[in-house]
């Protein structure tokens, strides 16, 4: 009787871990994390520290009171997305996707590492794929549209347009001035192909002496905005999470404060001011 009853209890331990598994996406993620602790697959390090503290000396080092300290290296992670989409009418395309946990935005090429901006207030704001038909019109059209024309281009009853339009505007997607409607971003860029230009090395790297960023957005948000920015034709086929190398380089400053500037170790450039660093 003891037996079956630690067999009972077991079994009902493991379908109560199941279903957190399995229905919070937050659970799971954490216990990827846990499993996968010791090694993680990164990009390859193109750039040491020292290469660019020299390539960068007369810019970060004002006079000769100023001076370096123990640069840092950090692991930024991103979703890599193997996928497939309507390239053109008649053509297919596959290829990948690096898309930021941290900043929510996707990587365009890895040589000069140029992103997206806007997909990141899309994830903030709930963008749903009906959301897009707008934003993606407007985007195709230099961001501003009247209402006469966003009705011919989507080709929609009257009352469903108005009812995206609402919607767009109730998440802060989109503006109305007049008759017009424009995007609410800043110089927006999310009229891209979705692939990334992608001829870095992919290696695995032990955790122990490095320290890795924490994620800002789960898979799930980012596979999500990439379906319903990219249309039905678009499909996930595969996915992974890698990690970015970032040096962070920290100068000492004469009055005793530090000024800490971040460069990406694939390409040797610093990276932007807006990317979190935590």
């Amino acid at each position: 009787m003891r037996f079956i009853s630690m067999i009972t209890s077991a079994i009902f331990v493991i379908f109560i871990l199941s279903w957190v598994y399995f229905n919070y996406p937050e659970t799971r993620s954490f216990l990827n994390d846990f499993i996968a602790r010791k090694k993680f697959n990164t990009l390859e390090v193109n750039y040491s520290a020292e290469a660019i503290m020299d390539a960068h000396k007369k810019t970060l080092l004002k006079d000769s009171h100023h001076t370096f300290l123990e640069p840092n290296l950090k692991f930024h992670p991103y979703l890599l997305m193997e996928v497939k989409f309507n390239r053109s009418f008649d053509k297919t395309g596959e290829g990948i996707i690096l898309w930021s946990l941290v900043d929510g935005e996707m990587v365009i090429n890895t040589n000069s590492w140029d992103m997206t901006h806007g997909f990141k207030d899309c994830i903030s704001y709930g963008a749903d794929k009906d959301d897009f038909k707008i934003i993606n019109a407007l985007t195709s059209r230099g961001g501003i549209l009247d209402r006469d024309s966003l009705s011919k281009i989507l080709n929609v009853d009257n009352e469903v347009l108005d009812n995206w339009i609402d919607n767009c505007r109730r998440k802060n997607l989109i503006v109305q001035n007049g008759n017009n409607y424009r995007l609410h971003f800043q110089n927006p860029r999310l009229q891209v192909m979705p692939e990334t230009k992608l001829d870095r090395s992919i290696v695995t790297k032990s955790a122990k002496s490095e320290s890795r960023i924490t994620k800002r957005y789960r898979s799930s948000q980012i596979e999500n905005i990439a379906r319903s920015a990219f249309g039905n034709n678009f499909a996930i086929r595969k996915k992974t999470e890698i990690f970015l190398p970032v040096y962070s380089i920290v100068v000492q400053n004469p009055d005793g404060s530090q000024m800490t500037t971040h460069f990406n170790a694939l390409n040797g450039k610093e990276m932007s001011q807006t990317l979190h660093l935590e």
